[in-house]
């Protein structure tokens, strides 16, 4: 016995319908909030067109975004939930943090461009419809917080769908940036309003933006999970009875709500002749499991002995 492989401890019937029942409840979130985010972005299109406000004008780029950023997560959750095969085995658990890092690169081109457009209408701010400039932010608003309202108890399960709550939380405060706009624009006739609400969405867009870049990068560079020391794990695998040496150890994400770990372990020729090397696999399995920040329920652990561990290392094959 050389080898040994784990997943979660509970059922495999119990756990497939689970995450089946997830699945459906994220798809219909993003449904939902799809439909309403398109909704936002055509009536402030026309909205834009009307008033010719830079600040509308932003926040439908925005919601355009937003509502394409929603439609990429719909897209994604549907091929996340096909089952993997011999040529995709990890079937497309990794196709939401590709949504997830399109979504944040689109931010951040939509926020840069927001705050180059803001600047140069400071100084030459145009006339602006302030009451209907009024009526769409109000219309954005409410729409934008029935979408965060359906997002919010499913934000938690997934890189994708944190990713599409935080665009629409965005675009719910680029409406409240719209409104005040408005509103100075209405009582102070201070014209430069607009352009301070369309700074004020690109101040919310990029630094959130960047941070889910980060995040899916980390995954998509195979850095080990969040929270996760492998100095650490190696520590604790190392002080199990019998364990010699711990070596090939990696850690990473195959999505947000899959990571995975693997090594080799050495042990004494006596534990595989007594078949105690079973027993020691069981124990490392249940350490990846349950000692650390993120529980490990797919692990790839190779039980190995000293003369197999030398005539590997004599090889040059690990470090």
């Amino acid at each position: 016995m050389t080898a040994g492989h784990a997943h979660g401890g509970s059922s495999p019937s119990h756990s497939h319908s689970h995450s089946h029942a997830g699945a459906d409840t994220g798809r219909t979130r993003l449904a939902i909030a799809f439909g309403l985010t398109a909704a936002i972005a055509l009536a402030q299109l026309v909205g834009s067109i009307v008033t010719g406000s830079l600040a509308l004008l932003t926040d439908t780029a925005h919601a355009v975004v937003d509502a394409s950023g929603l439609l990429i997560a719909l897209i994604a959750a549907t091929m996340v939930a096909r089952p993997a095969t011999s040529t995709r085995t990890w079937g497309f658990a990794r196709i939401e943090v590709l949504a997830a890092l399109a979504q944040a690169t689109l931010l951040i081109v939509v926020g840069t461009y927001t705050a180059i457009e803001g600047i140069s209408r400071l100084g030459a701010p145009p006339e602006i419809a302030s009451g209907q400039l009024l009526v769409f932010g109000v219309i954005g608003l409410v729409a934008n917080l029935i979408a965060i309202l359906v997002l919010a108890g499913g934000r938690g399960t997934s890189l994708n769908l944190r990713a599409a709550f935080l665009e629409v939380l965005n675009d719910a405060l680029g409406s409240l940036g719209v409104i005040a706009a408005a509103l100075i624009i209405t009582f102070t006739g201070f014209q430069q309003a607009d352009a301070l609400a369309g700074l004020f969405i690109a101040a919310l867009i990029v630094p959130r933006a960047i941070r889910i870049l980060r995040e899916t990068l980390r995954i998509l560079m195979e850095y080990a999970p969040a929270g996760v020391d492998l100095d650490e794990v190696r520590e604790h695998l190392l002080a199990l009875e019998h364990v010699q040496d711990v070596h090939d150890l990696h850690a990473s994400s195959v999505g947000s709500r899959l990571p995975i770990i693997s090594a080799h372990v050495v042990v004494s020729e006596e534990c595989f002749e007594s078949a105690h090397a079973l027993a020691i696999l069981e124990e490392v399995q249940d350490c990846v499991r349950t000692h650390f920040p993120v529980a490990f329920e797919h692990a790839t652990i190779q039980m190995e002995s000293p003369a197999v561990r030398e005539r590997e290392a004599g090889k040059g094959l690990h470090e």
